[in-house]
């Protein structure tokens, strides 16, 4: 276990820790302070920190070791921060050593999630190679008699230009490691115009390693003696278990143990079930297709995606019975003098995460110690979980953190590693649990579903002067420590006040309902503002064209328009709407696609903005619908504002051409099923992923600088997507796409 000291770094601190890292020079930061950590074992991955946290190890041979602390789930970020890192130490790239680190709570907060580790590591990552940077060079200058302020450093060397003498940063450590820690505030940063790899397109981590087959993942891991499991639950969510075929299950080929965990119905804790151990996956898999078990179904065994809509539109036919979200003039007296009044119901359904490696864990239990290999992207949380349920002490457990084969909002829970540890308990042996697809499918904790009431009004000119929403969404019943119950909506299941146009329509009322369901969820990639934006900018579409304005221009007129006090407010803890940056965007996209050019019928042309996650993303997409109703989509133009850097600009590139199929592939296919209480699509062929044939044709991605801070690419892309592509279909053939997904619908025209 890693123990902090405290602020300031002593001599002999100094020297004891930078012994450990094998004569190397060792630093760890934390936001804005620089702190030495004690190492129990001389291996890159134990070097500890605070978070958010990177370290440097720089070797007597040159070679630059940097921890990313954050989990790798496909974002690029194991790229991302060494780059800063390595920018401001002006590191020789191509000798920068990257590796995984463990779960230590001295890294502080290890989960990666909701686009944070860009704008939380930024500062600090550019200050620990800064640091070093700076006693590298005092190193060299003392060394040479020289004063520090006439060196410079260039990939890996000190150079001092009077005397024409250099020395790379392998002869330094020695030196450097003697030398006293500068406090943070006292080294300067570089400048950004004065970046060499910060902003340019560098290969991701392990790419090669990837493409080539290498065992990186969760579910590549293996240890001496493991046996390989399956978790088989309750079809319905809720549900236990009565009794099963445990021993015709036992006498099956190559399976060792089969057992009932009573768990517990909590979303946050570990289901009842029937594991399966066996010496092979093929066997514990095999196994699990004779498995019978009699399940008590529980209360919500009648549920159904039909039952869920006639309910969501009883209750939000009138503006009454839910929570006020946001109220601002008078909405209704408005409406009634408007001079038009558009009504429209929206919704979109749970949504698998669909993720290519499905859930899996290894773990070792011995007496009260575990050890976990899993692709989490919380392992503190997981730990903190597995602790729990099993009764194990925290500081016994210890989390290998993997490369994840995709999460998309999945890998925060961990319901899949609190099932291996409860295996491999009661069984005694390591055991590797790997989830089959169907069960990935059907026990997800899913993309929350959510169903709009809108109704507006526009005065004679077509302004907007009335907005109206009642949101219907979706909560689980949970028990607080003092009995009573409450609806959780979980992940993504609020609509928050400050939610365009609130802000810049004089008169808006906008409420929220819950339905108590079963149905787990969890964030899915830009948790809630993957339905909300496919809904509010669908339905401002609508208007558009109700009021006989250009879209672009109506949205333009909105933001140009904010109303005193208003109100707005805080989104999602990024700050509130910014005009400003939001026409940016919009403006970028309408000019570089040639918004306003005239298509053939069966063509067109849609626009749709949002701000989430501290980015503004506009995109024009244009389409080609046929007369039978077969869609392309041609071009996609997309326009992001992440701040006034980018990290790596082939890594931002890839995160939004991702969202873009991402989106596309939901709006297109998915829809994950209830009834009868349960998930009914359990394969690929149910619930399909996008193919290579309906990908766009064509994808163009601008960035536009603002002076704000970083933040991160894997939600705010996601969300504007469905509807402008929506919109372009409406565009091509006057049908409005007001639910997903769009397979079911017809969008042949004549």
């Amino acid at each position: 276990m890693n123990t902090p000291h405290p602020p300031g770094l002593s001599r002999r601190s100094f020297l004891k820790f930078s012994a450990f890292a094998g004569g190397g020079l060792l630093l760890g930061c934390k936001t804005g302070l620089l702190r030495a950590v004690e190492v129990a074992r001389p291996t890159a991955e134990t070097i500890g920190d605070f978070a958010p946290n990177l370290f440097i190890r720089i070797s007597s041979n040159g070679i630059v070791a940097i921890i990313c602390h954050k989990p790798e789930v496909g974002q690029g970020i194991s790229t991302a921060l060494p780059m800063l890192v390595a920018e401001e130490l002006d590191a020789d790239w191509s000798k920068v050593k990257i590796d995984f680190s463990r779960y230590n709570p001295a890294y502080g907060n290890q989960r990666a999630g909701g686009s944070n580790s860009t704008p939380t590591s930024y500062t600090p990552m550019r200050q620990m190679g800064a640091t070093a940077r700076a006693m590298l060079v005092t190193a060299a200058a003392e060394t040479w008699g020289v004063p520090a302020a006439e060196c410079t450093t260039v990939k890996g060397f000190v150079r001092h230009a009077a005397s024409g003498r250099q020395a790379d940063y392998g002869s330094l450590v020695a030196k450097a490691s003697a030398l006293p820690v500068p406090a943070t505030n006292s080294v300067a940063l570089k400048d950004p115009k004065d970046f060499k790899l910060v902003g340019t397109r560098v290969p991701g981590f392990q790419n090669e390693k990837i493409v080539t087959g290498q065992r990186l993942f969760g579910i590549d891991q293996t240890v001496p003696g493991m046996l390989h499991a399956v978790y088989e639950k309750c079809p319905v969510f809720g549900g236990k278990v009565v009794s099963a075929n445990l021993e015709k299950i036992l006498a099956l080929p190559g399976v060792k143990h089969a057992f009932v965990l009573a768990g517990t119905t909590e979303l946050n804790g570990l289901m009842p079930g029937v594991a399966i151990v066996a010496a092979s996956t093929w066997e514990a898999f095999s196994a699990r297709r004779q498995l019978d078990v009699k399940w008590d179904e529980g209360k919500f065994a009648n549920d159904s995606s039909d039952a869920f809509s006639q309910k969501a539109a009883a209750m939000g036919a009138k503006m009454e019975g839910g929570k006020v979200v946001h109220r601002t003039g008078d909405a209704a007296a408005a409406l009634a003098s408007a001079a038009k009044v558009i009504e429209a119901a929206y919704a979109y359904p749970f949504l698998a995460h669909a993720t290519l490696e499905p859930q899996n864990t290894l773990v070792q239990v011995q007496g009260d110690r575990a050890e976990i290999w899993s692709p989490t992207r919380s392992p503190g949380d997981g730990a903190a979980l597995v602790s729990r349920v099993l009764g194990l002490p925290m500081a016994n457990i210890t989390v290998h953190v993997t490369r994840s084969g995709g999460a998309f909002g999945r890998r925060a829970d961990a319901d899949f590693m609190v099932e291996a540890a409860a295996i491999s308990q009661k069984a005694g042996v390591p055991v590797k649990l790997t989830w089959t697809r169907e069960q990935d499918l059907q026990h997800d904790h899913y993309r929350q579903a959510g169903h709009h009431f809108f109704k507006a009004g526009l005065d004679a000119t077509g302004k907007l002067i009335a907005w109206q929403n009642h949101f219907v969404t979706y909560g689980r019943r949970t028990t607080g420590p003092d009995g009573t119950t409450t609806l959780n909506t979980g992940a993504g299941g609020s609509l928050e006040a400050g939610q365009f146009p609130a802000g810049f329509v004089p008169n808006v009322h906008t409420m929220e309902s819950v339905m108590e369901c079963s149905i787990p969820v969890g964030p899915w990639r830009a948790p809630g503002n993957n339905g909300l934006a496919f809904a509010i900018q669908g339905f401002i579409d609508e208007l558009a064209v109700a009021a006989g304005i250009d879209p672009l221009k109506f949205r333009l007129n909105l933001i140009d328009s904010p109303i005193p006090g208003g109100g707005g407010g805080d989104i999602g803890g990024r700050g509130p709407f910014n005009p400003a940056r939001a026409r940016g965007v919009l403006q970028l996209a309408a000019d570089q696609a040639g918004w306003g050019k005239k298509f053939p019928r069966g063509q067109g042309a849609g626009i749709a903005f949002h701000y989430c996650f501290g980015g503004y993303i506009a995109y024009v997409v244009e389409v080609t619908v046929a007369r039978t109703g077969e869609l392309k989509v041609d071009r996609v133009v997309a326009v992001a504002d992440v701040g006034r850097q980018i990290v790596n600009l082939s890594g931002a590139e890839a995160q939004i051409e991702g969202a873009i199929m991402d989106g596309l592939s939901a709006a297109l296919y998915q829809d994950a099923t209830v009834e009868k209480g349960r998930m009914v699509k359990n394969s690929f062929e149910q619930y399909p992923l996008i193919r290579m044939p309906a990908t766009p044709t064509k994808v163009e991605i601008h960035f536009l600088r603002s002076d704000n801070n970083p933040t991160g690419l894997g939600e705010p892309p996601l969300a504007p997507l469905a509807p402008a592509v929506a919109n372009a279909i409406f565009a091509a053939t006057g049908k409005r796409l007001r639910q997903t997904p769009w397979s079911d619908i017809d969008l042949s025209w004549t």
